[in-house]
């Protein structure tokens, strides 16, 4: 199975760059600090140099060597103004409104990896996660094919024989109560993503029902939901709708669906709304 390890060697072979939005802050300062010992991701701080130089000796990270742009003070400022008032041409957009947007960290960073300066953004150290994906519904916009972003959270934790255990969880963030199609697709980039990360998916649609033995229309929503995922994605394992005990302990499994080869099994888990998903991931 790909794993963390081989995801660190590729990127060792072919760095990549980060841009973090929130520059100052110490936990992004520590992470910046790690980055630049293990080489494999080179990250970009967006920031004011002074504050965030003074930030990081006063927090004790070693930031030398790291990238530091200012959007108040960027060489290419003219031609990130120019790109921002074509992709929002339709808006009306201004230069000088581009101008004013892109003092911003979170539309500046978002700007550095449309213009290819950067591979990748974190943000929501300070910002919230509207507004540290907002840039990036406007600016890099979805995938082709596409209706809607969601989000996908990797969760490593030990496991019963003392090795990590990789789980993903979908979504737990932007679609507040997604609809049966909507879910297929969150399901389907979960597991994409799932993949990226060295899980071998096993897809539970999660409900307070395990194959039927509740009623309503969530349930209906989930259980139809597993199963247009699995036409769509025929060679995928998933099974829905399911209980989360069903879903990640075999011995409920084996009570409730014995004849389930995710249940019990399960690591890549798609929550029916926004509350059970946000609560979810961080029990």
């Amino acid at each position: 199975m790909f794993g963390f390890g081989q995801l660190i060697d590729i990127l060792k072979k072919n760095p990549r760059k980060i841009v973090f939005t929130e520059g100052s802050d110490p936990r992004i300062l520590e992470a910046s600090s790690r980055l630049l010992a293990s080489t494999f991701l080179a990250p970009v701080l967006v920031g004011n140099k002074e504050e965030i130089t003074k930030a990081a000796e006063e927090s004790g990270f070693n930031i030398r060597g790291a990238e530091i742009i200012d959007p108040l003070n960027y060489d290419e400022i003219d031609e990130m103004v120019d790109m921002l008032c074509e992709i929002r041409k339709n808006k009306g957009m201004t230069p000088e409104q581009a101008r004013g947007i892109l003092s911003q960290a979170n539309y500046f960073g978002t700007m550095l990896v449309k213009m290819g300066k950067a591979d990748a953004l974190l943000g929501g150290a300070t910002y919230s996660t509207a507004d540290t994906v907002r840039p990036a519904l406007q600016i890099i916009k979805t995938k082709p094919n596409n209706s809607i972003v969601s989000s996908c959270f990797i969760l490593v934790r030990p496991s019963a024989t003392g090795e990590n255990e990789v789980l993903a969880m979908a979504d737990c963030a932007i679609n507040i109560k997604p609809t049966e199609d909507e879910l297929v697709e969150i399901a389907l980039e979960a597991s994409e993503c799932a993949k990226i990360f060295g899980i071998d998916p096993r897809v539970a649609f999660l409900s307070y029902s395990t194959l039927g033995s509740g009623k309503g229309e969530d349930v209906d929503k989930m259980r139809n939901a597993a199963e247009k995922t699995k036409k769509a994605a025929p060679n995928l394992p998933i099974e829905g709708e399911l209980q989360f005990d069903a879903a990640v302990a075999p011995r409920v499994a084996r009570t409730k669906c014995p004849q389930s080869e995710v249940a019990g099994h399960a690591n890549t888990f798609i929550f029916p709304d926004i509350n059970a998903g946000n609560i979810g991931y961080k029990l």
